[in-house]
């Protein structure tokens, strides 16, 4: 989440957090749903809900792996 610096700490993200920094990232819209369904999916998060944005990059390439023929 975010300080009083308004810094965003990459090892626990909420969903809107993520979503708005990977669009940023990829210029491209990351929509909330995508994020959500990944979760459920099995996507890794933290105890408290959060998302720790190198586990999630990591869980989404291995994902993608498991897509190609």
């Amino acid at each position: 989440m975010s300080n009083a610096g308004g810094t965003l700490d990459p090892n626990r993200l909420t969903i809107e957090q993520a979503a708005k920094l990977l669009s940023a990232a990829a210029k491209v819209r990351v929509p909330l749903e995508h994020i959500a369904a990944d979760l459920e999916s099995g996507a890794p998060r933290n105890a408290d809900g959060t998302i720790n944005l190198m586990y999630y990059a990591a869980w989404l390439v291995k994902a993608m792996g498991n897509h190609v023929d």
